[in-house]
């Protein structure tokens, strides 16, 4: 049964089907989260990964975070200290299915790890060691880019993958001071042994051979029901438009086309 998005004006999309019934409890419904620069229009409907779902009759719930897409877009970092509210608060009474990538899957994973009954399975996409062993570097040179970008210099001696973060924060809708505030957001908790094995349900980690997180095996090791996925000649950016990741996270999912 095709899915029409049906948007709550806050950055909250709740799938209907096209009688307009919501769908419930019979059905799977599957949360979807977006990374740093993205929206749910931007990264999951898209690509057209919303109409696969919608095609495996499965329900969808977009939540755009603080910061992007139609969310609220404060510019003090300390407003971002808790992204996880708005997935909370956009969660219906019954578990879910939980698919997110690289800031999504962070703050999915906070979510469950905060609350893992609200959980049926996770899909955790563009992380890795950054979960574990979270470096600083890579965040301060984005920063840089960012606040370059702010200034409107000279972005030339930018490299790649600071560039591509600008591209991003500067695309379409987005606010770039917003964005900028997400990125200086206060440091969350760390994901400790104890706390990554509180999240008992089925988790799958995806993640691109050329991914700066790469690998994620170790990651999906540390859930008691765990998984990897690598796919194969794949950076960060390009995870979630991946036919890689749509196979795996479909047939993870049990929505295979």
């Amino acid at each position: 049964m095709r899915i029409r998005p049906q948007a709550n004006g806050e950055g909250v999309v709740a799938s209907t089907d096209v009688k307009g019934t919501t769908n419930g409890p019979s059905a799977t419904t599957v949360t979807l989260v977006h990374g740093w620069g993205g929206s749910f229009a931007t990264t999951w409907a898209q690509s057209g990964f919303t109409d696969l779902l919608a095609d495996a009759g499965l329900g969808v719930i977009g939540v755009d975070l603080l910061g992007h897409g139609a969310a609220p877009k404060p510019h003090d970092p300390a407003d971002y200290a808790d992204l996880t509210a708005r997935i909370v608060d956009a969660l219906p009474d019954h578990p879910v299915a939980g698919v997110g990538f690289s800031l999504g899957a962070l703050t999915l994973l906070r979510t469950a790890i905060d609350a893992p009954d609200r959980f049926e399975r996770l899909v955790l996409a563009g992380v890795g060691t950054n979960v574990l062993a979270p470096t600083h570097d890579g965040v301060a040179r984005i920063l840089e880019g960012l606040d370059a970008a702010r200034r409107g210099d000279d972005l030339d001696d930018l490299d790649t993958t600071v560039r591509l973060f600008v591209h991003y924060a500067t695309r379409g809708d987005n606010d770039l001071e917003a964005l900028t505030a997400v990125m200086r957001r206060p440091p969350g908790a760390p994901f400790t042994e104890a706390a990554l094995a509180r999240v008992e349900c089925p988790v799958l980690v995806v993640v691109g051979d050329r991914d700066m997180v790469a690998p994620g095996d170790e990651l999906a090791a540390r859930f008691p029901d765990g998984r990897c996925v690598t796919l194969r000649n794949t950076d960060h950016f390009a995870t979630p438009e991946s036919f890689g990741f749509f196979d795996a996270a479909l047939g993870f999912l049990g929505a295979s086309t």
